[in-house]
């Protein structure tokens, strides 16, 4: 194959990524298309044969321009374009800085709107090759993003060594994410980590509502794939979006209490990192009381903090503030900014305490509402919601199994009508646990009580609702399930309760297959060993509250006359 790649054979497809939390379009990735008319078999084919002919850099540089001119004719505010690029570049005898730069010069685009991913398709041994390129990519004002995380050899090294803008976590781990504990596990540790220092985290290959569901409840702040939009080579696509009608739209899912009150956030101004150092000395002299202040890059999103402490060695000094006046002093704000403690107003007050917990030395948590800065909460306000959120867990848990008590089921299923939102209410009951709990003993009934919570809460994710009604009596609110996935599920959860309460029995009763007890008129007789009925009530658009609330006695008392594992379906 000859060394020259006719490049104008080849075009991009861009694909949207957008606000988890809003649906709001944050950037799009360029994608090659076309590398077969090249008689190229698939896209690492195509760049394998690139970085073996010592090409790569050349070719990427013509791709680099072909994709922001593209770009540019999208013509949509505060939209950056993610590109990605073969860490084999950096190895290749002619690379060099400085072209990227020219043509965003040329079509009048500022380096931040640019974000290059770094993918694992190849192991360099030099990482500290690596970390130079990265840095001076950073130093330059560009972002960086490690594509396809959690796949490659070196994903966690070149997390170490990069000091990454952003993470997209492949996906590998994205897919049926809501049936796989261990994938759900993996990304929530994988976020958690990326946050506390201080790095977004993009889900990739988002295709499914409950896969985007489980992204959401893991604070990954942004997703892409074929629910939000697919691959397109016309840019007309890219601004119809807005005009469809939604998942972010439709997700109407309860949020239970866990909010955080904004009076505890303090709105501290923020300096624009493109300010002076003079500004910045000015700034602390005007706020005596502000030993830090926030910088935000033009689109308002946060990109760290200032300490005071940082600078007084120069703002202190007696030409302090002349150097920061001379055009000729090259120091810049972004060479003194810190990384920082940062999350979304709607992640709520639990996830900013167990962000706030990660880090011993962080003086409280930025806020960011649709990703932009918000505000600061402080040491003492994150203790003072602490206090209350324990306080309102509290007062509204059953006091065993530590689960939403009445009045959450009551918001719940209030909420459900208010919002016509698709759900499916499921009551459990035991059976036959008043002879158990007689013959056995309360501790004994506890510990049923205690494994049927633990086999819930296993199985159900917890994008839904579980609570504990009292006694044997519990309670699940499903949204934007399908009626056959709820019916699984509970028959699961009945299985694996019926053949776990056999160790709570003794060895005579597991045998016989019954246990023998006296009935409420005292009468001694056989009674099965423990299961649990359930009853559904699936919400229909005709549903009212008023019939619920009439006919809730009589549904469960139907699932009490189905046999195991069944129960009863009711559709209002």
């Amino acid at each position: 194959m000859s060394a020259k790649i006719d490049v104008d054979k080849l075009d991009f497809a861009f694909q949207p990524i957008v606000n988890t939390n809003t649906g709001k379009i944050f950037a799009v990735e360029a994608l090659i298309r076309n590398v077969e008319e090249l008689e190229f078999e698939s896209i690492f084919h195509f760049f394998d044969t690139l970085a073996n002919k010592k090409i790569l850099y050349k070719v990427d540089m013509l791709l680099r321009k072909k994709a922001i001119k593209k770009y540019k004719k999208i013509e949509l505010n505060n939209l950056k374009l993610f590109y990605n690029i073969d860490n084999r570049l950096f190895a290749m005898p002619d690379f060099e800085f400085g072209e990227t730069a020219k043509q965003l010069e040329k079509y009048e685009l500022s380096k931040d709107d640019i974000c290059f991913e770094i993918t694992e398709h190849s192991s360099l041994e030099d990482q500290q090759l690596i970390k130079h390129i990265v840095s001076t990519y950073k130093s330059k004002n560009y972002n960086i993003a490690l594509d396809d995380f959690g796949t490659g050899i070196s994903g966690l090294h070149l997390l170490y060594l990069s000091d990454t803008n952003y993470i997209k976590i492949d996906k590998f781990f994205i897919e049926n994410i809501h049936k796989d504990a261990k994938k759900r596990l993996f990304c929530a540790s994988i976020v958690e980590m990326a946050h506390t220092m201080g790095i977004k985290v993009i889900a990739e290959g988002v295709e499914t509502k409950e896969e985007y569901y489980v992204c959401k409840e893991i604070k990954a702040d942004y997703i892409q794939g074929f629910l939000v939009a697919r691959p397109s080579t016309d840019i007309k696509d890219i601004k119809k979006y807005y005009s469809k009608d939604n998942i972010f739209n439709k997700d109407r899912r309860v949020t239970r209490g866990n909010f955080i009150d904004k009076s505890f956030i303090d709105k501290i101004d923020p300096l624009n990192v493109n300010a002076s150092l003079h500004e910045l000395f000015v700034y602390f002299k005007e706020h005596t009381l502000n030993t830090f202040v926030p910088i935000i890059d033009d689109n308002k999103k946060i990109l760290g903090a200032i300490y005071e402490v940082d600078i007084k060695e120069i703002s202190y000094s007696q030409y302090g503030l002349s150097l920061a006046k001379n055009d000729s002093f090259k120091a810049k704000l972004k060479n003194y900014i810190k990384p920082v403690l940062e999350i979304d107003l709607s992640w709520g007050i639990d996830k900013a305490l167990e962000i706030f917990n990660m880090r011993n030395d962080a003086q409280g948590v930025f806020v960011s509402k649709d990703a932009r800065y918000y505000g600061f909460i402080n040491l003492n306000n994150l203790l003072s919601l602490s206090y209350k959120r324990n306080l309102e867990i509290a007062q509204n848990q059953n006091p065993l199994t530590k689960l939403p008590g009445n009045k959450q089921i009551e918001s719940f299923i209030s909420t459900a009508f208010k919002n016509d939102q698709h759900t499916q209410i499921v009551y459990f009951d035991f059976n036959d646990f008043k002879p158990f709990n007689d013959t056995y003993g309360f501790r004994q009934g506890d510990r049923a009580i205690l494994m049927f919570s633990e086999i819930l809460q296993k199985n159900i994710s917890s994008e839904n609702f579980i609570a504990h009604v009292g006694g044997d009596d519990f309670f699940v609110g499903f949204v934007n399930s399908k009626y056959e996935y709820v019916y699984e599920v509970i028959k699961k959860v009945q299985e694996e309760f019926r053949l776990n309460a056999t160790s709570l029995y003794n060895e005579k009763d597991i045998n016989n297959g019954y246990m023998t007890s006296k009935d409420r008129f005292g009468t001694s007789r056989n009674f099965s060993l423990l299961s649990v009925c359930a009853a559904i009530i699936e919400l229909t658009k005709n549903s009212t509250q008023e019939s619920f609330n009439q006919n809730i006695g009589q549904i469960k008392k139907l699932s009490k006359e189905y046999p195991y594992p069944y129960g009863s379906c009711i559709f209002m």
